[in-house]
């Protein structure tokens, strides 16, 4: 007879660390130029990149909920900011309460995924996440000094942060919080995620992590903003964001080395869209893009093509890059494949773990598929090399699609929907198959 503890020794401990608007190009190890990441570049070095992993979505909401309900935009609840949250069980059951379910200790530390707007400290609770620090609003994890937080159903107040300002830094205080949990259910299996909110605006970060950076960079400063934090040094301040990014990340994979359970945690590293202009911030500055066209809102590969590493000591081999083609609503099936369990059966995605562990057959995508209802509302698939975008659906369902080929044109410079009128008709079936109207979201029928 096997015993509990035995069974849960086979269940390895996972993590999924995500980062708010970071492009594919705000790494050293994907390219960038202007700073360092020393600790996510080990990672790398240590474990498996990615090239061609897409987020759930172009923004925010949409795109965790992807990650967290294993559904790309067309099918999952949640498909846009704003006041919608993730419904009750048996409705939107998250990877929280499917890990739960098979003896997982879960954790959810920064901003919660479960809703864009919640007025219910208890929500992810409800989702089931054992434990909960952090942002229950999107709007408030806006701020890095937070007034108020939410730990375990209960409001936490800090009388000395006002918002913009202050003295406890929300980053550090998660990264705190994430080793406690770590250290707390060491003997596993557990399953925290990670989530936090850098680089997404205000621009703001401690100084001990903005002015090594300071007159390094041609600088206008941001002033007058109605909502955002305004920063004297946009460019610095964005560099030192990014570098305490990474020493947060370096920070989880030490104290997983130091508790000696590194080899036996899954540890996942991924940005939630592509890279935002706004709160002082312009994603050219630094190439955030990369080599990929357009960013946050837009549907073109910088606004949904993003950088993920996975690591696991002695199990995902070392100083690997990997082309798979995979999404976050992969997550879900393969966080169940690694512990033992069934996926949901209305999944959309498919498990990457046999890429990770380099191990039996990896199922592939026939396509991916996103849906984005703002800004007139815009549509992509990506089938194979092929990608096609179509923009402003909400008021002409009919508009002609835009057609690239990425093997040959990952800046999607040319049109090509002229010269390939078959593709162009297959791609326009998948985005009626992939899209299924609630309540909430329609799709004009064309």
């Amino acid at each position: 007879m096997i015993s509990a503890k035995s069974e849960a020794a086979e269940q390895p401990n996972i993590i999924f660390i995500l980062a708010d608007d970071l492009g594919y190009g705000d790494l050293s190890c994907y390219g960038q130029k202007n700073f360092k990441t020393p600790n996510l570049d080990r990672m790398a070095n240590e474990g498996m990149r990615f090239t061609q992993h897409y987020a759930g979505c172009t923004v925010c909401a949409p795109s965790r909920a992807c990650l967290l309900s294993g559904q790309h935009t067309g099918h999952v609840h949640q498909r846009a900011n704003g006041p919608i949250e993730f419904r009750p069980d048996p409705q939107d059951i998250s990877i929280g309460r499917l890990l739960k379910n098979a003896g997982y200790h879960t954790a959810m530390i920064g901003k919660s995924g479960l809703a864009c707007n919640s007025q219910n400290g208890n929500h992810p609770a409800e989702k089931g996440f054992d434990h909960f620090f952090g942002y229950i609003s999107h709007g408030a994890a806006h701020r890095y000094y937070p007034q108020v937080l939410w730990r375990d159903g209960e409001k936490v107040q800090y009388p000395d942060n006002h918002g913009k300002e202050g003295k406890h830094y929300s980053t550090d205080m998660f990264v705190a919080d994430a080793k406690e949990y770590i250290k707390e259910h060491k003997d596993g299996p557990f399953f925290l995620h990670l989530s936090l909110q850098a680089p997404h605006a205000d621009l703001n970060v401690p100084a001990k992590w903005r002015d090594p950076f300071v007159g390094k960079f041609a600088e206008k400063p941001h002033t007058k903003d109605k909502h955002y934090r305004n920063e004297t040094h946009p460019k610095a301040t964005f560099a030192g964001m990014v570098t305490n990014l990474d020493d947060a990340v370096g920070q989880i994979l030490d104290e997983l080395k130091e508790l000696g359970i590194d080899d036996n945690t899954i540890v996942m590293f991924a940005s939630d869209n592509g890279p935002m202009s706004e709160g002082g911030w312009d994603r050219n500055f630094f190439n955030s893009g990369g080599p990929l066209k357009g960013g946050k809102r837009d549907m073109y590969e910088g606004g949904v093509r993003v950088p993920m590493i996975a690591w696991q000591p002695g199990k995902i081999a070392a100083g690997e890059t990997s082309d798979h083609v995979s999404a976050f609503w992969d997550f879900v099936p393969t966080a169940c494949e690694a512990a033992g369990i069934k996926p949901p059966a209305d999944t959309d995605g498919l498990s990457y773990l046999p890429t990770l562990y380099g191990k039996g057959e990896q199922p592939e995508h026939d396509y991916l598929y996103w849906e984005f209802h703002e800004r007139g509302g815009k549509q992509a698939v990506r089938q194979g090399d092929w990608k096609a975008v179509r923009l402003d659906f909400q008021s002409d369902p009919n508009r002609p699609l835009e057609l690239y080929n990425l093997a040959d044109d990952l800046a999607e410079t040319k049109n090509v929907a002229a010269e390939h009128p078959e593709v162009v008709a297959r791609m326009q079936e998948i985005m009626r198959e992939a899209h299924v109207d609630t309540e909430l979201f329609k799709i004009p029928a064309n």
